[in-house]
């Protein structure tokens, strides 16, 4: 067992198997259907998240964990045996989860350190810094190593995506530097970027094949990169995504994960995106 726990949300949309092979501890983000609410991850796949919203006559809400659930899992890394954690959570200015687990660090300070990280991403981007974390616990790395590994590629991270939709992204009051599409979309996919923590306009494309060709071509000119993620809300054209990508980076280096319900509420169905470390 690593001496670093490395602690993030479920917004980091990483596959399970993942997760469990790297030993992340994810804390859930809440998931509103009217009156109803469920724990991501747990009491919702991606699956089932888009199920429902495929029948649900209202949009989906999103809910910060709770300080209590980040401190109980700070509090078992310690009973397990860790000896520091690194916390890494989604954009401050997209969510107030990273307050919650600044306020738990602060409450388990006596009894064990906790280094909480505003990735200033969201989904694969976050996945890709969450992974890069735990690998380096896994090899040993003491706290600051962790921690710091995750500073350096902060500003190497990025994200784009296209949209089927922006509905979602309105209606939840995300859009922000996006909000140039509102008026155009009857004609254009758009292209979103995730840059300095905020969601913004990079591109609008006639068709969908332009615009997933589009994001593509980003991969192509982005130089060396690190670490390659794709993610999905259960977009038809996933594999051919993937073999494109795949003449650029070894597809066995690309991670690949389901949109869920935290972004998802806000990315809308069908979306489909890149998010990429890349190199120094």
């Amino acid at each position: 067992m690593p001496g670093v726990r490395v602690v993030t949300d479920s917004s980091c949309d990483l596959p399970d198997d993942l997760v469990a092979q790297h030993g992340i501890t994810i804390v859930p983000l809440t998931i509103r259907f009217g009156a109803e609410e469920l724990v991501d991850r747990r009491d919702l796949t991606p699956t089932e998240f888009w199920a429902r919203c495929s029948t649900s006559a209202v949009l989906p809400e999103t809910a910060a964990p709770s300080p209590g659930a980040f401190e109980a899992a700070f509090r078992h890394a310690r009973e397990s045996g860790a000896e520091g954690v690194v916390c890494v959570n989604l954009s401050s200015k997209l969510s107030a989860t990273i307050q919650a687990a600044a306020q738990a660090a602060k409450a388990v300070a006596d009894d064990i350190p906790v280094r909480v990280i505003d990735s200033l991403t969201v989904s694969m981007g976050l996945g890709l810094q969450v992974l890069r974390a735990a690998r380096l616990a896994t090899d040993g790395k003491g706290l600051d190593d962790v921690a710091g590994a995750v500073a350096d590629v902060i500003p190497r991270t990025s994200i784009y995506a296209t949209l089927d939709t922006l509905e979602n992204l309105k209606k939840g009051g995300r859009i922000g530097g996006a909000q140039a599409f509102i008026g155009s979309l009857l004609s254009v996919k758009p292209v979103i970027e995730v840059r300095d923590g905020e969601v913004h306009a990079e591109s609008k494309q006639r068709t969908r094949g332009r615009a997933v060709g589009y994001v593509v071509d980003l991969v192509r000119r982005a130089g060396a990169i690190e670490d390659l993620g794709v993610v999905h809300g259960q977009a038809a054209d996933l594999e051919d995504f993937l073999d494109a990508l795949s003449q650029i980076v070894d597809r066995d280096r690309i991670v690949v994960g389901d949109i869920g319900a935290v972004i998802g509420t806000h990315a809308g169905p069908r979306a489909i995106g890149v998010a990429m470390i890349k190199g120094a």
